[in-house]
């Protein structure tokens, strides 16, 4: 059962920006390629450019561990400028969701992110994202964040 095998992490950062410049940042597709560039993360399907709505899929493709992913990933909830939440409907994970929050912090926000996921394989799977998995996906986020950050700063 998949539900057993969840790996969850929280990460949270904070941005010297409104919340509604964070918020839509976060949601343009532009400036996910443009953070993800590591990796080589680019957009192969669904919505390519701009900020992704309510319902909206992107398929991504790019090269982790030197092995070529796709992934479509669905916007399944939407509550400007506080959160919205992007789910893998199709790729590598058999589960990912991302929620993404934004409060007003001082004289800026507070984002938080919220990533549950859980890799194929079984018990094998399991392993993988406990040992390296997890930490691997919160360097990806950090690096992220740290763009969206020096964009916005």
């Amino acid at each position: 059962m998949i539900r057993n095998r969840i790996v969850s992490f929280r990460l949270e950062t904070h941005i010297a920006a409104p919340v509604e410049a964070c918020f839509r940042l976060s949601l343009s597709v532009d400036a996910h390629t443009s953070s993800m560039q590591g990796s080589g993360e680019k957009i192969v399907g669904g919505v390519r450019s701009g900020e992704m709505k309510l319902g909206e899929t992107v398929t991504w493709q790019a090269r982790h561990f030197g092995i070529p992913f796709r992934m479509t990933s669905k916007i399944t909830a939407h509550e400007e400028p506080r959160r919205f939440v992007d789910e893998q409907v199709r790729g590598p994970f058999a589960l990912w969701r991302h929620e993404h929050r934004f409060e007003a912090s001082g004289a800026g926000t507070r984002m938080v992110d919220v990533v549950d996921f859980a890799s194929p394989a079984g018990p094998i799977g399991a392993l993988v994202d406990r040992l390296f998995l997890r930490r691997y996906m919160t360097k990806l986020l950090e690096e992220r964040n740290r763009w969206l950050a020096t964009e916005l700063g």
